[in-house]
């Protein structure tokens, strides 16, 4: 829990502009589940949030109850009290916030979207305001959970000196690292983003399917799988991607390959040829990280990819 972390990343000092005072006066604008965690975060490390606007009263009204000292606003009046404004808005209302409100020189505004260039808040620019990219690289649920799961995390960051070296050192101050993105690729890194999180799940469906053509439930599939993704997990963590990866292909276990492909193709009717497809696909792509691990040599590779095609 973020108790927990080391004095010195609960309350690092912040490099504050010399334009701005010793620490921002902070405003959200939006009140969703991140912007509630990451508004928790900066509370319990005293970074104070002076004020949140939202078009739902009552997730307002939540955020500003988790921090204390926050105050609900109408949105222009916490850009005129804020001089660092995170809008948390969803991704396609970025741009409408940025050209119906009133910005001023000196002040920074920081979304925080992962896919949404900069672009989106030109008109802020164009006032004489600092604008950035704040994007948590996490997931989050409700609040408590977010403030859980954003610690450890990876913080991507956009700006330019000096409002990069405030997000940069804000992040560390609510304990996670961060990594600077250059301009115009945050629609790939953020696409990049689902392989680790939304695909994972697509994954679990696949084989909890798998599992039901034998009769057991997706509910005791997913208990038997769990610890075997956690297994996986740790061993990327580890020994990196190729080294930590487990299983079949990794061995050079053409017998075993052989016998999937086979054993997916009898439940054809009940799940399709997807089920058959994606998996020789997956396989595949697999190969090439064995090789990389120095544990498939070439006659193996070229055996897997004939079977994995051929399927």
């Amino acid at each position: 829990m973020p108790e927990s972390l080391p004095t010195e990343k609960r309350l690092m000092p912040l490099l504050i502009p010399k334009d701005m005072p010793p620490f921002p006066e902070i405003a959200f604008i939006g009140a969703g589940r991140l912007a509630s965690g990451l508004a928790m975060a900066l509370s319990v490390r005293g970074i104070p949030v002076l004020a949140v606007a939202s078009r739902s009263t009552g997730s307002a009204r939540s955020l500003a109850a988790r921090s204390p000292g926050c105050r609900v606003m109408e949105a222009q009046q916490a850009v005129d009290a804020a001089n660092l404004v995170f809008v948390t808005v969803p991704d396609d209302a970025i741009a409408g916030i940025a050209a119906q409100l009133h910005w001023r020189a000196g002040m920074a505004v920081v979304h925080c979207s992962g896919a949404t260039e900069l672009d989106a808040l030109a008109p802020v620019a164009a006032a004489g305001a600092r604008v950035g990219g704040f994007h948590p690289l996490q997931t989050f649920t409700d609040p408590e959970a977010a403030l859980a799961s954003l610690s450890g995390c990876t913080i991507s960051v956009e700006a330019e000196p000096p409002l990069l070296d405030t997000l940069q050192q804000l992040a560390a101050a609510i304990g996670c690292r961060s990594i600077r993105l250059p301009a115009g690729c945050r629609a790939r890194y953020h696409a990049s983003g689902g392989y680790a999180s939304q695909f994972v799940n697509v994954l679990l469906r696949e084989a909890t399917d798998i599992w039901k053509t034998f009769g057991i439930s997706e509910a005791d599939a997913v208990s038997a799988l769990l610890p075997l993704l956690k297994g996986t997990i740790a061993s990327i963590e580890s020994a990196g991607v190729a080294q930590g990866m487990p299983g079949p292909v990794s061995r050079g276990d053409v017998g075993t390959v052989k016998r999937h492909v086979e054993g997916l193709a009898e439940i054809r009717n009940a799940a399709g040829d997807e089920a058959l497809d994606l998996y020789c696909e997956l396989a595949r792509r697999t190969i090439a990280l064995a090789v990389e691990r120095g544990s498939l040599g070439a006659d193996k590779a070229e055996e897997l990819r004939k079977i994995l095609t051929q399927g």
